[in-house]
Protein backbone atom coordinates (compact mmCIF):
# COMPACT_ATOMS: atom_id res chain seq x y z
CA UNK A 1 0.00 0.00 0.00
CA UNK A 2 1.34 3.46 -1.18
CA UNK A 3 0.61 6.37 0.56
CA UNK A 4 0.49 9.76 -1.40
CA UNK A 5 0.66 14.07 0.01
CA UNK A 6 -0.50 16.69 -2.54
CA UNK A 7 0.31 19.31 -0.12
CA UNK A 8 -0.84 22.87 -1.56
CA UNK A 9 -1.15 26.35 0.05
CA UNK A 10 -4.99 25.80 0.10
CA UNK A 11 -5.42 22.23 0.29
CA UNK A 12 -3.54 18.94 1.13
CA UNK A 13 -4.69 16.15 -0.76
CA UNK A 14 -4.23 12.67 0.73
CA UNK A 15 -5.04 9.51 -0.97
CA UNK A 16 -3.78 5.32 -0.71
CA UNK A 17 -3.16 3.07 -3.91
CA UNK A 18 -1.39 0.35 -5.14
CA UNK A 19 0.03 2.29 -8.16
CA UNK A 20 -1.04 5.61 -9.24
CA UNK A 21 -3.85 4.37 -11.49
CA UNK A 22 -5.17 2.67 -8.87
CA UNK A 23 -6.34 4.80 -5.65
CA UNK A 24 -8.52 3.10 -2.82
CA UNK A 25 -9.06 6.13 -0.39
CA UNK A 26 -8.64 10.02 -0.89
CA UNK A 27 -9.35 12.85 1.40
CA UNK A 28 -8.93 16.53 1.10
CA UNK A 29 -8.11 18.85 4.07
CA UNK A 30 -7.78 22.30 4.41
CA UNK A 31 -4.03 23.75 4.71
CA UNK A 32 -3.70 25.49 8.03
CA UNK A 33 -0.89 25.66 10.28
CA UNK A 34 1.52 23.16 9.92
CA UNK A 35 1.11 21.83 13.74
CA UNK A 36 -2.37 21.00 12.62
CA UNK A 37 -2.32 20.48 8.67
CA UNK A 38 0.40 17.88 9.37
CA UNK A 39 -0.93 15.72 12.24
CA UNK A 40 -4.59 15.56 10.52
CA UNK A 41 -2.72 14.09 7.06
CA UNK A 42 -0.71 11.85 9.51
CA UNK A 43 -3.80 10.15 11.02
CA UNK A 44 -5.64 9.63 8.36
CA UNK A 45 -3.04 8.21 6.57
CA UNK A 46 -1.79 5.65 9.07
CA UNK A 47 -5.58 5.03 9.46
CA UNK A 48 -5.67 3.35 6.36
CA UNK A 49 -2.88 0.37 7.13
CA UNK A 50 0.46 -0.17 6.91
CA UNK A 51 2.08 1.86 4.38
CA UNK A 52 5.19 0.76 2.29
CA UNK A 53 6.10 4.14 1.20
CA UNK A 54 4.66 7.62 0.77
CA UNK A 55 5.49 10.30 -1.83
CA UNK A 56 4.85 14.26 -1.16
CA UNK A 57 4.33 16.40 -3.48
CA UNK A 58 4.38 19.62 -2.36
CA UNK A 59 4.47 23.50 -2.93
CA UNK A 60 7.74 24.94 -2.34
CA UNK A 61 10.34 26.00 -2.18
CA UNK A 62 11.83 22.61 -1.21
CA UNK A 63 15.09 21.88 -0.38
CA UNK A 64 15.44 18.30 -2.23
CA UNK A 65 19.74 17.76 -1.72
CA UNK A 66 19.25 14.73 0.44
CA UNK A 67 22.83 15.50 1.33
CA UNK A 68 21.57 18.85 2.69
CA UNK A 69 21.09 18.73 6.44
CA UNK A 70 17.90 20.29 5.91
CA UNK A 71 16.31 17.69 3.18
CA UNK A 72 12.81 17.71 3.05
CA UNK A 73 12.21 21.14 4.66
CA UNK A 74 10.37 24.39 3.08
CA UNK A 75 12.49 27.31 2.29
CA UNK A 76 11.41 30.62 2.47
CA UNK A 77 7.50 30.21 1.05
CA UNK A 78 5.70 33.38 1.42
CA UNK A 79 2.93 31.10 2.96
CA UNK A 80 2.49 32.44 6.36
CA UNK A 81 3.92 30.09 9.41
CA UNK A 82 5.11 27.50 6.81
CA UNK A 83 8.82 28.62 6.66
CA UNK A 84 11.31 26.24 7.46
CA UNK A 85 8.56 23.15 8.04
CA UNK A 86 9.98 19.95 8.22
CA UNK A 87 7.60 17.94 6.05
CA UNK A 88 9.39 14.99 5.42
CA UNK A 89 11.04 14.86 8.47
CA UNK A 90 8.02 14.59 10.36
CA UNK A 91 6.10 11.89 8.49
CA UNK A 92 8.95 9.57 8.19
CA UNK A 93 8.93 9.61 12.25
CA UNK A 94 5.28 9.21 12.28
CA UNK A 95 4.49 6.81 9.75
CA UNK A 96 8.12 5.19 9.89
CA UNK A 97 8.40 4.24 5.88
CA UNK A 98 10.65 5.76 3.33
CA UNK A 99 9.58 9.12 1.68
CA UNK A 100 9.74 10.21 -1.82
CA UNK A 101 10.00 13.90 -1.70
CA UNK A 102 9.45 16.21 -4.65
CA UNK A 103 7.49 20.10 -5.82
CA UNK A 104 4.15 19.72 -6.55
CA UNK A 105 4.55 20.66 -10.29
CA UNK A 106 7.64 18.40 -10.51
CA UNK A 107 5.28 15.50 -9.11
CA UNK A 108 2.81 16.17 -12.02
CA UNK A 109 5.32 16.50 -14.58
CA UNK A 110 6.21 13.20 -14.20
CA UNK A 111 2.56 11.55 -14.31
CA UNK A 112 1.56 13.27 -17.67
CA UNK A 113 4.70 12.21 -18.61
CA UNK A 114 3.74 8.80 -18.05
CA UNK A 115 0.01 9.29 -19.44
CA UNK A 116 1.54 10.47 -22.85
CA UNK A 117 0.36 7.59 -25.64
CA UNK A 118 4.15 7.22 -26.09
CA UNK A 119 7.55 8.91 -23.92
CA UNK A 120 7.82 12.85 -25.48
CA UNK A 121 10.91 13.73 -26.06
CA UNK A 122 10.76 16.39 -22.75
CA UNK A 123 7.97 17.26 -21.10
CA UNK A 124 7.15 20.62 -19.18
CA UNK A 125 4.47 20.91 -16.48
CA UNK A 126 3.13 24.53 -16.24
CA UNK A 127 0.98 25.92 -13.27
CA UNK A 128 -1.15 28.95 -13.03
CA UNK A 129 -2.67 29.90 -10.31
CA UNK A 130 -1.90 31.54 -7.32
CA UNK A 131 1.56 31.49 -8.23
CA UNK A 132 3.36 30.43 -11.68
CA UNK A 133 5.21 27.15 -10.55
CA UNK A 134 6.98 24.93 -13.42
CA UNK A 135 8.17 20.97 -13.39
CA UNK A 136 10.31 19.36 -16.05
CA UNK A 137 11.14 15.74 -17.36
CA UNK A 138 13.57 14.43 -19.49
CA UNK A 139 14.55 11.06 -20.64
CA UNK A 140 11.62 10.19 -17.44
CA UNK A 141 13.17 11.65 -14.69
CA UNK A 142 12.55 15.05 -12.76
CA UNK A 143 15.28 17.40 -13.17
CA UNK A 144 16.80 18.68 -10.45
CA UNK A 145 20.26 21.11 -10.46
CA UNK A 146 20.95 23.17 -7.43
CA UNK A 147 17.34 23.27 -5.99
CA UNK A 148 14.34 22.64 -8.52
CA UNK A 149 12.92 24.93 -11.52
CA UNK A 150 11.43 27.83 -10.83
CA UNK A 151 9.73 28.66 -14.17
CA UNK A 152 7.59 31.76 -12.54
CA UNK A 153 10.44 33.84 -12.35
CA UNK A 154 11.93 34.02 -15.33
CA UNK A 155 11.09 37.42 -17.30
CA UNK A 156 8.91 37.74 -20.44
CA UNK A 157 9.16 40.04 -22.91
CA UNK A 158 6.58 42.90 -21.96
CA UNK A 159 3.22 42.90 -24.07
CA UNK A 160 2.97 46.43 -25.53
CA UNK A 161 0.00 47.23 -24.25
CA UNK A 162 1.03 46.39 -20.73
CA UNK A 163 4.13 48.10 -19.83
CA UNK A 164 2.41 50.49 -17.06
CA UNK A 165 1.90 47.41 -15.12
CA UNK A 166 4.57 46.90 -11.92
CA UNK A 167 3.86 43.18 -11.22
CA UNK A 168 2.57 41.67 -8.06
CA UNK A 169 5.74 39.35 -7.15
CA UNK A 170 6.86 40.71 -4.10
CA UNK A 171 10.85 39.40 -5.16
CA UNK A 172 10.56 40.62 -9.04
CA UNK A 173 7.93 42.44 -9.65
CA UNK A 174 7.16 41.98 -12.66
CA UNK A 175 8.62 38.75 -13.63
CA UNK A 176 6.52 35.86 -15.25
CA UNK A 177 4.70 35.05 -11.57
CA UNK A 178 4.06 38.83 -11.53
CA UNK A 179 2.90 39.26 -14.67
CA UNK A 180 0.37 36.18 -15.56
CA UNK A 181 -0.81 34.81 -12.03
CA UNK A 182 -4.45 34.94 -11.29
CA UNK A 183 -3.46 38.06 -8.30
CA UNK A 184 -1.79 39.76 -11.48
CA UNK A 185 -4.95 39.48 -13.05
CA UNK A 186 -6.73 40.35 -10.55
CA UNK A 187 -4.66 43.56 -9.43
CA UNK A 188 -5.21 44.31 -12.74
CA UNK A 189 -8.75 44.13 -13.87
CA UNK A 190 -10.38 43.13 -10.87
CA UNK A 191 -11.60 40.03 -11.75
CA UNK A 192 -10.17 36.46 -12.70
CA UNK A 193 -9.26 36.10 -16.06
CA UNK A 194 -12.53 33.44 -16.53
CA UNK A 195 -14.78 36.05 -15.47
CA UNK A 196 -13.71 39.02 -17.85
CA UNK A 197 -15.43 39.34 -21.05
CA UNK A 198 -14.66 37.10 -24.22
CA UNK A 199 -13.42 40.53 -26.11
CA UNK A 200 -11.25 41.94 -22.62
CA UNK A 201 -7.78 42.52 -23.69
CA UNK A 202 -6.84 40.54 -20.97
CA UNK A 203 -6.87 37.64 -22.56
CA UNK A 204 -4.93 38.09 -25.05
CA UNK A 205 -2.47 39.88 -22.58
CA UNK A 206 -2.39 36.66 -20.33
CA UNK A 207 -1.68 34.36 -23.57
CA UNK A 208 0.94 36.38 -24.74
CA UNK A 209 2.97 36.08 -21.02
CA UNK A 210 2.17 32.63 -21.30
CA UNK A 211 3.29 31.80 -25.00
CA UNK A 212 6.55 33.71 -24.03
CA UNK A 213 6.98 30.81 -21.38
CA UNK A 214 6.35 28.24 -23.37
CA UNK A 215 8.75 29.63 -26.91
CA UNK A 216 11.67 29.92 -23.59
CA UNK A 217 10.82 26.29 -22.70
CA UNK A 218 11.18 24.77 -26.51
CA UNK A 219 13.83 26.77 -27.11
CA UNK A 220 16.40 26.33 -24.58
CA UNK A 221 15.37 22.78 -23.85
CA UNK A 222 13.99 21.38 -27.19
CA UNK A 223 11.01 19.93 -24.91
CA UNK A 224 7.85 17.90 -27.38
CA UNK A 225 5.40 18.61 -24.84
CA UNK A 226 4.59 21.54 -22.49
CA UNK A 227 1.10 20.77 -20.74
CA UNK A 228 -0.87 23.96 -18.64
CA UNK A 229 -2.85 23.24 -15.59
CA UNK A 230 -3.81 25.43 -12.55
CA UNK A 231 -7.05 27.76 -12.18
CA UNK A 232 -6.08 30.42 -14.36
CA UNK A 233 -5.16 27.82 -17.03
CA UNK A 234 -8.70 26.31 -17.43
CA UNK A 235 -10.38 30.08 -18.64
CA UNK A 236 -12.00 28.50 -22.21
CA UNK A 237 -9.79 29.43 -24.90
CA UNK A 238 -6.87 30.30 -23.12
CA UNK A 239 -4.55 27.07 -24.13
CA UNK A 240 -5.69 27.21 -27.32
CA UNK A 241 -4.30 31.18 -27.58
CA UNK A 242 -1.57 30.20 -26.36
CA UNK A 243 0.01 27.72 -28.39
CA UNK A 244 -1.73 30.07 -31.28
CA UNK A 245 0.90 32.78 -29.67
CA UNK A 246 3.76 30.32 -29.12
CA UNK A 247 3.96 29.18 -33.07
CA UNK A 248 3.52 32.87 -34.36
CA UNK A 249 6.59 33.53 -31.58
CA UNK A 250 8.86 31.08 -32.93
CA UNK A 251 8.14 31.81 -36.82
CA UNK A 252 8.98 28.72 -37.85
CA UNK A 253 12.35 28.36 -36.84
CA UNK A 254 12.42 25.73 -34.29
CA UNK A 255 13.87 22.51 -35.82
CA UNK A 256 11.13 20.34 -33.67
CA UNK A 257 8.41 22.86 -34.26
CA UNK A 258 6.50 19.84 -35.62
CA UNK A 259 5.87 17.77 -32.54
CA UNK A 260 5.84 20.56 -30.14
CA UNK A 261 2.67 20.59 -28.60
CA UNK A 262 1.05 22.86 -25.77
CA UNK A 263 -2.21 21.13 -23.68
CA UNK A 264 -4.66 21.03 -21.29
CA UNK A 265 -3.40 17.91 -18.24
CA UNK A 266 -4.93 14.66 -19.49
CA UNK A 267 -5.13 13.45 -15.89
CA UNK A 268 -6.82 16.78 -15.15
CA UNK A 269 -6.54 17.58 -11.39
CA UNK A 270 -5.31 13.84 -10.68
CA UNK A 271 -1.89 14.80 -12.07
CA UNK A 272 -0.35 16.02 -8.82
CA UNK A 273 -1.57 13.32 -6.78
CA UNK A 274 -0.74 10.88 -9.41
CA UNK A 275 2.67 12.14 -9.42
CA UNK A 276 2.97 11.33 -5.61
CA UNK A 277 2.29 8.15 -5.88
CA UNK A 278 4.86 7.34 -8.48
CA UNK A 279 7.07 9.33 -5.57
CA UNK A 280 6.09 6.74 -3.35
CA UNK A 281 6.41 4.01 -5.50
CA UNK A 282 9.96 4.84 -6.38
CA UNK A 283 10.78 5.33 -2.62
CA UNK A 284 9.68 1.85 -2.25
CA UNK A 285 11.77 0.61 -4.64
CA UNK A 286 15.23 2.45 -3.35
CA UNK A 287 15.04 4.92 -5.82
Amino acid sequence: MLGAIEAGGTKFVLAVGRAPDDILARRTIPTRDPASTLAEAAEWLAAQGPLTALGIASFGPLVLDRTAADWGRLGNTPKPGWAGCEIAGFFAARLGVPIGLDTDVNAAALAEYAAAPRAPAGLAYLTIGTGIGGGLVLDGRAVHGTAHPEFGHIFPRRHPDDGAFAGVCPHHGDCLEGLASGPAVSARWGAPLSQLPAEHPGHEIIAHYLAEACHVLFASLALETVVIGGGVAQTPGLIDRVAARAAARDAGYLPGAARQRIIAPRLGANAGIAGALMLAAAAARGA
